[in-house]
């Protein structure tokens, strides 16, 4: 099998690279290093089956040869990042997708775009299931990512029925794990970078707001599985634990045994209040569910966060 994946040198981009790799696929990465990093694919430069291009897929994409798997995960994911470049967020869920979805209607190729939880904005309902519309503001700060995925979404349908593309949609929950990038500003590594240098752990709001946390390898799992299946709707990929930040941020403390206080800062614009995902469709439909508990995943988070910070 062949694949083109974008948002290849991203966090979550770069381990679906490992795992298709692992499975006996040919590799083509695609990354405008905006966010993403080199140094998270520097371990795959020596495999054979792997290529890399440092490219903008909002750019005409013309990559020879054919695809079996167009996979379409170039985004800017966090906060800090997408309200510091709004018109490059909106271009990759935008063009970026078209653009991809090009390649795969061009080579009869499966399609696959991770989408997000943020489709569903500050939900009225709880736990969200795929059925539910949202409640997103389309015109705040947070609305160049939010936008840009739910048009990514519509786009990617639009192919699947005009063009007969076998398309697949994830709508992904907060997922960590290692090369998450420190500077990210997401609570995971915000959390755990702050806790490594003995600072205080901020926390927005009064902590009340609530996640639920994903590692990156059962993601990919569910990433796999969705992009193999017949399914053309979107699928929430997540953990359904919840719970809210201030016990996060509590269980950070425990876990890696240190005493430093907690400090609030005001809750940023538009910031949900819950968010937990209903993953009985991908129970039914693809079998999939997270293995991975939330101790044993920032174990090894912490591992690679600590070998980030020390000296080489």
């Amino acid at each position: 099998m062949r694949h083109l994946v974008s948002g290849a040198a991203g966090f979550i981009g770069s381990h679906l690279c490992d795992r298709l790799l692992a499975d006996g696929g040919e590799v083509v990465g695609l990354d405008n290093l905006i966010t993403g990093s080199e140094r998270n694919i520097e371990h795959l430069e020596s495999k054979a089956k792997f290529s890399f291009r440092k490219f903008d897929v909002t750019k005409p994409i013309a990559e020879p040869g054919k695809f079996d798997h167009v996979w379409h995960l170039a985004s800017l994911a966090s906060p800090k990042f997408y309200l510091a470049y709004p018109i490059e967020t909106l271009e990759s869920g935008s063009t970026g997708t078209r653009n991809m979805l090009e390649i795969a209607r061009r080579d009869g190729a499966r399609f696959l775009v991770t989408s997000t939880s943020e489709c569903y904005g500050d939900p009225l309902e709880h736990p969200q299931v795929e059925t539910y519309w949202g409640n997103v503001n389309p015109v705040g700060l947070r609305s160049c990512y939010d936008e840009s995925k739910r048009y990514s979404e519509a786009v990617t349908m639009a192919y699947h029925r005009t063009h007969g593309v076998r398309t697949n949609i994830a709508r992904i929950f907060n997922t960590y794990g290692p090369r998450m990038a420190l500077d990210d500003g997401r609570v995971v590594p915000a959390f755990l970078d702050q806790a490594l240098r003995s600072q205080p752990l901020t926390v927005f709001g009064d902590g009340s707001q609530t996640r639920s946390f994903c590692y990156v390898s059962d993601m990919v799992e569910g990433l796999v599985r969705l992009a193999n299946s017949e399914e053309r709707l979107p699928v929430n990929l997540g953990n359904p634990v919840e719970l809210t930040i201030l016990e996060f941020a509590e269980r950070i403390q425990r876990l890696m045994g240190i005493k430093a206080p907690i400090v609030h800062q005001p809750l940023p614009s538009d910031d949900p209040k819950r968010r937990q995902p209903n993953i009985a469709k991908a129970k039914k439909v693809l079998g999939w569910e997270p293995k991975v508990n939330l101790e044993d995943g920032l174990r090894e988070t912490v591992a690679y966060f600590k070998s980030r910070l020390t000296p080489a």
